[in-house]
């Protein structure tokens, strides 16, 4: 059925697909009949061990029965009015009440109109243009963010030929991820509007900061009158309800968020500091407008999801789940004599072979990203779906269960031991 449904795909979409990660599962996509806790169910009536989850909303597993519930309430009211909602206000006291850095929250509708607003308010803050962002972050998918990305466009030339002006070349300064001595010369030398930065790289595989980065990217972009931007969409709510400004104790000028905050619904934020965000229209004059902006059924499903992490175990599930395969996983490569490392922090990691340590996107460029397709080619077969890239992150929930982590390890034994 999948091989039907992706025939049908080509003769509609680019590549057969609508967001490029999606195509690189060989020889077709799956396509999926539903999700339901740790799992996924395809049209060809496979069952997999989902540990892709979205590319990391999914903090609850699928169709999670609290959140859905309070989806459906909302549907029985509606789900576009046009003008604001109760939910709006709460899910931005549930962000505020954690995050930091959030005194005032603008909601839109993805990450990367999150960051491409971020950006937008920092120059508009700051009266400079040039923005530094880090070789392999991923920010979205909008023109300054796509600058020696990580994700899926790490494996495209995405200038001229791709539709993005070299002009914007001028406006993006690069740094190597953990290049602290890289970030002060460049603040010395250029009018910086922003230092944007995923505090943990989650786009070229999972990366990690080192101990004193993200303390002196603070330290620095104070000195020279720049705004910190962290980028969480993807550790937002991730590491912990506080994120990775709370994680590591590193509070940022701004913060993008999106993925957990929409319980699986299409969603993006921008907070920070109350001075900042004033600058936003109606009561500034940096302008940011959405039909879509704070949707009622993406403001509820954010709302649920942050109650079932403030008042269960969820993390502590997820959290185990992840560090369990990841020993397994160390085990299985140490004992087959294989060069790797892997990276990992609270539910999220991923394992690189080839390389004995990966801190920035020209290590991660170096692993053997064949061999990872291989594993994942390997184990989709046994009914476990890791992402189909070296580039993405290996997620758990509060859905992958002991009997979970079992199936997946069993899974994990037989492929390393077939390499």
């Amino acid at each position: 059925m999948s091989e039907i449904l992706w025939r049908r795909a080509l003769e509609l979409f680019a590549g057969g697909v609508n967001s490029p990660v999606r195509a690189a599962v060989k020889p077709y996509p799956f396509y999926v009949e539903k999700g339901e806790g740790a799992f996924l169910y395809t049209v060809d009536g496979q069952r997999l061990v989902d540990y892709v989850l979205g590319y990391g909303p999914l903090i609850l597993g699928h169709a999670n029965p609290y959140v859905k519930e309070k989806i459906k309430e909302q549907i029985d009211k509606g789900w576009l009015y046009g003008t604001p909602s109760k939910k709006e206000i709460e899910l931005a006291e549930k962000i505020r009440s954690h995050i930091p850095s959030a005194e005032k929250v603008r909601f839109v509708n993805s990450g990367t109109e999150a960051t491409m607003l971020a950006i937008r308010l920092a120059r508009g803050y700051t009266k400079r243009e040039k923005i530094l962002k880090f070789d392999g972050n991923y920010h979205g998918a909008h023109d300054y963010a796509l600058v020696s990305a990580g994700s899926a466009a790490s494996e495209y030339n995405v200038l001229i030929s791709g539709g993005i002006p070299t002009s914007i070349l001028n406006t993006v300064v690069l740094c190597k991820y953990n290049d602290l001595e890289c970030v002060e010369k460049t603040l010395k030398t250029e009018q910086i509007a922003g230092v944007i930065v995923e505090p943990v790289m989650g786009n070229m595989g999972v990366i990690l900061p080192d101990k004193d980065f993200l303390n002196g990217l603070r330290e620095l972009t104070k000195a020279y009158n720049s705004l910190l931007i962290f980028d969480e969409v993807i550790t937002g709510f991730r590491l912990g309800l506080s994120g990775a400004q709370g994680y590591f104790n590193v509070i940022p000028d701004l913060t993008t968020l999106g993925k957990i905050i929409g319980g699986g619904l299409p969603i993006g934020a921008v907070a920070g500091k109350k001075e900042i965000i004033d600058n936003l229209t109606p009561s500034g004059k940096v302008f940011n407008a959405g039909t879509f902006n704070a949707n009622p059924l993406s403001m509820t499903a954010g709302v649920a999801t942050i109650e079932v992490l403030e008042t269960t175990n969820a993390y502590d599930i997820a959290n185990k789940a992840a560090k369990e395969i990841s020993d397994e996983l160390n085990a299985l490569f140490s004992r087959k004599n294989l060069e790797f490392t892997i990276n990992r922090i609270q539910s999220m990691f991923q394992f690189f072979i080839g390389v004995k340590k990966v801190t920035n996107a020209d290590d991660a460029r170096l692993a053997n990203r064949e061999l990872y397709i291989k594993i994942h080619e390997k184990l989709l077969k046994l009914g476990v779906f890791i992402p189909p890239s070296q580039f993405e992150t290996i997620f758990t929930s509060s859905a992958h269960t002991d009997e979970v982590i079992n199936i997946t390890i069993e899974a994990f034994r037989k492929v390393v031991n077939e390499i």
